[in-house]
């Protein structure tokens, strides 16, 4: 099966590739978990979180806001901070907290996320690798936005990885299979 640029021969990661990354999601908890994992994948390769994901949805709680919310110092610091199963980068694991904070304080966080691709999904019709951005004003105007609702780890780059992620945008690549099944629909 043809697939994106980017999908390494890894099981994990085709996986991802053939099932997941580029699907319109719009389960608020799902939603959640893909912005928190794309914070731990700041500055780090894609795999080595998927690698860990599992990881996280034990020590996370399975990713619930309500419960990360109120997390303390004190877990962060005891368990997260010693737990080897996981990326253990303090702000990143503040960022959980603060970001399942600002969460929670959005009246309809799907409607707020989607509304920066006019609530439906940009299906863009790249060929090549250099075709694909790195940033795009969409992205620039939900980084702007989720930091001002109190959010951190939600850069430009991070927003627009995300939105691919969520099928916000859907930027298989024309020679990639998903790209036709995506489209099709």
């Amino acid at each position: 099966m043809p697939r994106c640029f980017w999908c390494t021969n890894d099981p994990l990661y085709q996986a991802y590739h053939d099932e997941e990354w580029g699907v319109p999601q719009r389960d608020p908890k799902v939603l959640f978990e893909l912005l928190l994992l794309e914070v731990f994948q700041a500055g780090l390769s894609w795999i080595t979180v998927l690698k860990k994901r599992e990881r996280y949805r034990e020590v996370l709680f399975g990713f619930d806001v309500q419960r990360l919310a109120v997390i303390t110092d004190e877990y962060i610091e005891d368990t997260l901070m010693q737990d080897p199963g996981i990326i253990r980068n303090r702000l990143k694991l503040k960022a959980v907290r603060k970001n399942a904070q600002a969460w929670l304080r959005l009246e309809d966080p799907v409607r707020l996320l989607w509304s920066f691709v006019g609530g439906a999904p940009k299906i863009n019709h790249f060929s090549e690798r250099s075709q694909v951005p790195a940033v795009t004003a969409e992205a620039e105007a939900m980084s702007k936005a989720l930091k001002k609702a109190g959010f951190t780890f939600v850069g430009p780059t991070i927003c627009y990885a995300y939105m691919q992620a969520a099928g916000m945008v859907m930027d298989h690549t024309t020679d990639c299979d998903r790209y036709a099944q995506l489209t099709t629909h």
